[in-house]
Parts: structure tokens; C-alpha cells; sequence
């Protein structure tokens, strides 16, 4: 998790909502893929860490699913990364901070409850939480 928490930091530095995620191989606790969010960088309203991370293994693997990975993000994901996550067949996901606004797997839509979906990861959640979660209030505060 503090990886991701450096991805997060690099990402506010870029101007971005910091958040971060690291894909870690679930055989050798290597980390594969590190990712800030860059949705303004890269003018793309998916360019979220998750997501860049997915996109990175699943090139990686040649493939469009990657089980051998578990995903550490800073931030509860949003529905669209829980979806990705589920499609992608990841192995776990743990995330620090909820997101009781725009959470996707605890909150809002909770997409893994659904009926609907094929592929529910592990979750561990609050891993640093209030690390994940201070970056965050630090970098709103300083918007408003």
C-alpha cells in the first residue's frame, strides 16, 4: 500500500486527484504495474489508477484477463474500476480510504453484489487508511 501511496503522491504533483494503485503479482509479491490517476493528464474520464494498471498486466499477459493479480489502491474504487476489476478476473483487491460518496464496492452500487456479475475478488480493506484517506482531505482542502 505504500506504493501506491507514492503513485497517489506523484499523481498530486501532476494535479491530479491523488490516488494510486500498484498490481502485485499474487505468486512472487512482485509489483507489476504502479499507476497514479492521470485523467486530466491524459484527457481520458477512465484514466483511473486501476484502471491503467489493468490495461498494463492485461498487455503484459497478451490476454484480457489477469487472475494471478491482486490490485493494492488507495481509494475504495469507483463502480466503473470495481467492474474492470471483476472483468479482469483479479485475484483480491484491497483498497485503504472508503469511499462513502463514490465507492463501488462498499458503497453506491456495490457492484459484487449484484446478481449480475460473473467474478467477485477478494476484498481487505482500511490497509492505511487514514494515510490513504489524509492525502485525499489535504488535497480537496486545498481546492476549496
Amino acid at each position: 500500500m505504500r506504493a501506491a501511496l507514492e503513485e497517489a503522491k506523484t499523481a498530486e504533483a501532476l494535479g491530479e486527484v491523488p490516488i494510486g494503485a500498484v498490481l502485485v503479482s499474487a505468486e512472487s509479491g512482485e509489483i507489476i504495474a504502479a499507476h497514479g490517476n492521470r485523467t486530466r493528464t491524459m484527457c481520458d474520464p477512465t484514466a483511473h489508477a486501476e484502471i491503467l494498471c489493468i490495461r498494463e498486466i492485461c498487455s503484459f499477459e497478451k490476454a484480457q484477463r489477469a487472475p494471478g493479480y491482486d490490485l493494492y489502491v488507495t481509494l475504495e474504487p469507483c463502480a466503473m474500476c470495481a467492474a474492470a476489476i471483476s472483468f479482469a478476473r483479479l485475484n483480491r483487491v484491497i483498497f485503504g480510504a472508503h469511499d462513502p460518496k463514490g465507492g463501488g464496492i462498499l458503497h453506491g452500487g456495490k457492484f459484487y453484489d449484484q446478481p449480475t456479475c460473473h467474478h467477485r475478488p477478494h476484498v481487505h480493506q482500511g490497509i492505511l487508511a487514514d494515510e490513504c484517506g489524509q492525502i485525499l482531505k489535504e488535497f480537496f482542502k486545498s481546492k476549496r
